[in-house]
Formats: structure tokens, sequence, C-alpha cells
């Protein structure tokens, strides 16, 4: 059968210099992301995640790897991280920044610290070994562990998740289900992954106060979760009038700019290099 007129050329803009000129610059961010992972030009920034209702106490901090260009200027993720999610680069990442992680929890018996990982790198050797090494750094490092795995990423292989959560968990890590409302989890699914913490999508919060809608469904994940005995941490909280409302819902922890920003320079790790001094 004979093809219609133009079925057979490129979408418009395909070929264009323009596209060209972007799929470049993509392939040479994602070389220096290489070399930066080859190099260790890597660290963690770390964020607190505060209690809701005693906002000056950290429940614990969220460890978000940096990676470094030539220059030593941190590369955002948004400029690479989709095109290596599916990729072993995506695995290193998740490997090294695990690999920080547990270094630091060894370091401070007071921390605890939630590192994401992607669903991809549960049978990554190189993080299942890192894995081994950093518990058996010291006989508190796990219960001070929260590994974060993003909603699309758990739904990837939801029956190898549970299963993965379930062996872990016994050692005593912790999990958050993260960007909760932002994917498309199957209940069917939810009831089996047992997350100790949901972390709600920021989408859900950005000026609640004044949002009915965003109010009413921020309520029903807050029920979800109770129901499952999970704790909740409202993502990306910017306004205060936003964090009185979640405390009055009953969202259990608050996390954003207003509490803190990632910082590679958190209070612990002030005082050492004072102590050094």
């Amino acid at each position: 059968m004979p093809s219609s007129p133009g079925t057979d050329l490129p979408p418009p803009g395909l070929d264009s210099p323009l596209a060209a000129a972007v799929t470049e610059r993509e392939g040479a961010t994602v070389a220096m992301v290489r070399r930066a992972l080859e190099r260790r030009n890597v660290m963690l920034a770390f964020q607190p995640v505060v209690q809701a209702r005693e906002t000056g106490r950290v429940a614990f901090y969220e460890g978000l790897i940096r990676i470094l260009d030539d220059g030593g200027r941190v590369l955002p993720a948004r400029d690479f991280m989709a095109a290596v999610e599916t990729t072993e680069t995506g695995r290193i990442i998740d490997a090294l920044a695990l690999e920080l992680g547990l270094a630091e929890l060894a370091r401070n018996p007071r921390l605890r610290l939630a590192i994401n990982m992607s669903a991809r790198s549960i049978g990554y050797p190189r993080w299942q070994r890192t894995l081994a090494q950093g518990l058996a750094a010291g006989p508190t490092v796990a219960e001070r562990l929260i590994l974060e795995i993003t909603e699309s990423s758990a739904m990837l292989m939801p029956e190898i998740v549970t299963v993965f959560m379930a062996d872990l968990q016994r050692s005593g890590i912790a999990f958050a289900l993260d960007d909760f409302g932002a994917g498309y989890t199957a209940l069917r699914y939810f009831k089996e992954f047992c997350f100790d913490l949901l972390k709600i999508d920021g989408q859900f919060i950005r000026n609640i106060h004044a949002d009915p809608d965003n109010q009413v469904l921020t309520q029903a994940l807050v029920s979800i979760a109770r129901q499952f005995d999970m704790f909740t941490v409202a993502e990306f909280v910017e306004d205060p009038r936003d964090a009185e409302f979640l405390a009055r819902m009953g969202v259990d922890c608050l996390q954003g700019y207003l509490f803190g920003v990632p910082t590679t320079a958190p209070p612990w790790v002030a005082r050492r290099a004072a102590r050094r001094a």
C-alpha cells in the first residue's frame, strides 16, 4: 500500500540546527558527568526535614548528591538526570550517593539521613556492595538510614521493590516513598509496599493555605498514610502560612526552603571544622 505524502519524512524540526545543538549540548553534559564520577568530583548537600509542630527540631536530613563540572561548579541535575536515569551512569550516581551518606552516618552517630535511589539500582552489584560495607561500619547505621524511592521508580517493578524493602527493613533501614501523588501508584501494590514515610509532592503543597483543591487532595494523601501507619512529609514548604496549615492538618514533618536550603556545610560539619581549627 503506497504511503501518503510526507509520511516518510522526519517530524518537523527534528533535524533542525536548534535540535542538533540541544542534542550536542546534552551529550557534552553527560560526558562531563561521567568524567566527574570517574574523578569522584561529587559531594552531598544536606537539607533538614523538621517536625511540623516543633519546627525548631530536625527529624532527619536528606542528602542530595551534587556533581561538579571541570571548574568545580555544580551541574544542575535537570540538565542530565533524565538522560542518565536508565543507564549505568545513573546506577553509579546512586552508589556514590549511598557511599557518601553511609560515611556521614558513620562519622556522626546522632545523624539520621535519607538518601535517594532508583528502583533500577536494586540489583546493581556496586550499590549492594556499598550498602553492605557501610552497614558494617557501626551497629546503629542501618536504623539511621532512610532510603527514598520515587513513586514513579517504585512502580517500574513493584514486586521486586516490595521484596527488597522487606529484606532491608528487617535490618532496621527505613523507606520513604518520594513525590507521592505525582505518579500513578496502584493501590493494590501500595498496600504491599509498607513504606515508613510518605513524602507528599510539592505540587500539592505550594500555597495550600489558600488552595481548596490542594487542601482536599493533601488531606486525602495524609489519610492514606495514617491508614497504613506511615509518617508524612510535606515537600517544598516555602511559606509560613502553608507550614501552619499543614501542621493543623496533621502532617508529621516539613521540608523546604522555609526551614533550610540544601547545604554542603550543615551544622555538624561546621562544628567538626571548628574542632580541627
